[in-house]
């Protein structure tokens, strides 16, 4: 693996500066978490005090005799707990009126309409919190701490439209149950219980993804590069589709306990239609070709 820096010539950003951390809740290091060598041997993820806090789910969880089951009972429970309406919109207050109530839901919705909005920068505020990894692009690229791209960021991730009805928790508890799903046969994913999935994502330039380290060799168009992507990513397990959002299609292996939401895993929702994995980041072995 080399280190080049001559990034005029081949055409590329310089590599970031060395990543900043926050502390996490994984009971992993972010250092670690945000590395190529998690990814290659990972480790289970779990939020702290998630499951203790919500056993009776998870024990009813446990009960249930299919994926679609599991989904409405987990949707069930969201609603009820969080007073989340199915429709998006929140729930009735005292006096009869609609109340918007922030949603794991309507996150979901917003997000994969543009990550780049207030629903992205929660989003990514939530995986900052919880994983340790700071986000390195919101709109525009995020290089200092001390830099209006950054306040932009902030002040989107802490919108009190989205920062209420305690819209961490229902982060945590959709990773947690997104976890307790890949383990479980019929999940909808080729194999129960596997590691890694091979996940694609297109992208036009590397001004959201930094080059961190290439490898020496290449082959018919392809290249195999380390890359330090955002610390929250969307992928597809569909390479045609990848092909729709950019001339160049990143390849990676993706550990499965990354996976905060794949496209199977709400049934009842319309969230299917791009083949949509949501994914923890950090630096990725990726393989980069050109259509």
């Amino acid at each position: 693996m080399s280190d080049e820096t001559d990034n005029e010539k081949a055409g590329e950003p310089a590599p970031v500066a060395q990543r900043v951390y926050r502390a996490g809740m994984v009971r992993v290091s972010p250092a670690f978490l945000g590395s190529t060598a998690f990814n290659a041997s990972p480790e289970p993820l779990h939020i702290s005090g998630t499951r203790e806090q919500h056993a009776a789910l998870f024990g009813r969880l446990e009960e249930t005799r299919s994926a679609d089951d599991a989904a409405t009972l987990f949707q069930d429970y969201m609603a009820e707990t969080f007073g989340i309406s199915p429709d998006f919109r929140g729930a009735p207050g005292a006096d009869g009126r609609q109340r918007f109530r922030s949603s794991y839901l309507r996150l979901l919705k917003g997000w994969m309409f543009c990550s780049n909005r207030a629903e992205g920068a929660v989003l990514k505020g939530w995986a900052e919190s919880r994983f340790g990894l700071l986000p390195t692009y919101h709109a525009e690229p995020l290089k200092r701490l001390a830099s209006e791209a950054w306040t932009n960021y902030a002040e989107q991730k802490l919108s009190t439209r989205f920062q209420n009805n305690m819209i961490h928790e229902q982060l945590d508890l959709l990773f947690e149950f997104c976890q307790w799903s890949l383990a479980r046969p019929g999940a909808g994913l080729p194999d129960a219980g596997c590691a890694h999935l091979t996940l694609y994502r297109g992208v036009n330039d590397f001004e959201e993804h930094h080059i961190v380290g290439r490898c020496d060799s290449r082959a018919a168009g392809r290249r195999t590069v380390i890359l330090r992507l955002n610390n929250l990513v969307s992928f597809t397990n569909d390479r045609n589709i990848a092909c729709q959002f950019g001339d160049h299609i990143l390849e990676a292996r993706v550990p499965c306990v990354k996976l905060v939401f794949f496209r199977d895993l709400l049934p009842r929702y319309p969230f299917q239609g791009e083949g949509e994995y949501l994914v923890i980041g950090g630096d990725y072995l990726v393989t980069s070709s050109i259509l």
